[in-house]
């Protein structure tokens, strides 16, 4: 999602760090993944898993478990999980928003079909739930098994929220916490879960997580309006044209005069959208500050992450979890 930046070294010092790590999580996503009587199963997941993604998600329940002293060995299955949740929740969003890229490559709907991409998908998750009974710990199966249904809720209410000018910032937030920010608390907390930390530790770590995936969205689609399509494998107002109700909009929506409400009703309700729009939406955006104010919204929820992360002890990995709360919204600099 455009995490190359200058500001990239947090994420590769993380990735250095559990390298050991990460790859018995590779090692055991590729095992997983594979199926004796569908080949196509392991096709469609390769494309994807071999994309490039920066596997941020489960190296951060690697950095948690770390990070609470964990030595076992079940750190890694709850990361492959995590990864198994976060790539069928992509194969379902490009069906769902019938996307043809995905981080720069084409999507597995448009290389395949549609019915292959929920279809694998959905073998994901079953996947994921196996790895996670593995553990043989029931607050982890809760935590994952709910972050699962918190997930399909926030992209349901989504379909809703997102051409409704009645979205208004708590709507986004619930839908964000929903699609995003649930699967990154709960990478983080099971790691600690898992490690047998303390109750405190363990809310800090899901605190981190949720403020992390929050500042992370909102970025994402900030980047949208102003980003670099080559860093960020979209391009400029795509979530316009898709007629998503994203933060920058919300707050011109808000504060909005009848006729600007009216450009608004056209152009995202109702859907009817010319060339020029897209230019008269931004200069809209602009009149209001509302980049600038979504930037701002960015930087304090990785704020909250980093205040959320320093309760913990003193470490490595803490420290460079609190360089990755800068690194999601480096982005926007």
């Amino acid at each position: 999602m455009g995490l190359d930046t200058a500001v990239s070294k947090p994420h590769e010092a993380l990735a250095a760090l559990l390298s050991e790590d990460m790859g018995a999580v590779n090692a055991l996503i590729e095992d997983r993944m594979a199926s004796e009587h569908a080949p196509r199963i392991p096709e469609v997941t390769a494309h994807l898993v071999g994309a490039g993604g920066k596997r941020l998600r489960p190296m951060l329940t690697l950095a948690a478990a770390r990070l609470c002293g964990y030595t076992g060995p079940y750190h890694v299955h709850l990361a492959a999980t995590v990864e198994f949740i976060h790539t069928a929740t992509l194969l379902h969003d490009d069906v769902v928003d019938e996307s043809a890229q995905r981080r720069g490559r084409p999507t597995a709907n448009l290389l395949w079909d549609n019915k292959s991409s929920v279809l694998v998908g959905d073998y994901l998750f079953s996947r994921s739930f196996q790895l996670m009974t593995e553990t043989g710990n029931l607050d982890v199966l809760r935590i994952l098994s709910n972050a699962s249904a918190t997930i399909a809720e926030g992209e349901v209410l989504q379909l809703t929220a997102a051409t409704d000018l009645r979205t208004d910032e708590a709507i986004y937030l619930q839908v964000v916490r929903g699609k995003t920010a649930a699967l990154f608390s709960a990478a983080t907390e099971v790691g600690g879960v898992i490690a047998g930390a303390d109750a405190a530790h363990i809310q800090a770590l899901f605190d981190y997580g949720d403020a992390l995936g929050i500042a992370f969205q909102i970025a994402d689609d900030l980047l949208d309006y102003q980003g670099d399509s080559a860093q960020t494998g979209k391009n400029v107002g795509d979530d316009f044209r898709e007629r998503k109700l994203t933060l920058p909009v919300i707050k011109a929506v808000a504060q909005a005069t009848a006729e600007e409400r009216d450009f608004w009703v056209r152009t995202i309700e109702k859907g009817r959208q010319e060339d020029a729009d897209l230019d008269h939406a931004l200069a809209l955006m602009d009149k209001y500050g509302t980049l600038s104010a979504t930037r701002q919204d960015a930087l304090a929820w990785a704020e909250k992450a980093k205040a959320s992360i320093g309760q913990l002890p003193d470490h490595d990995i803490r420290d460079l979890l609190i360089g990755i709360a800068d690194y999601v919204v480096s982005r926007l600099n």
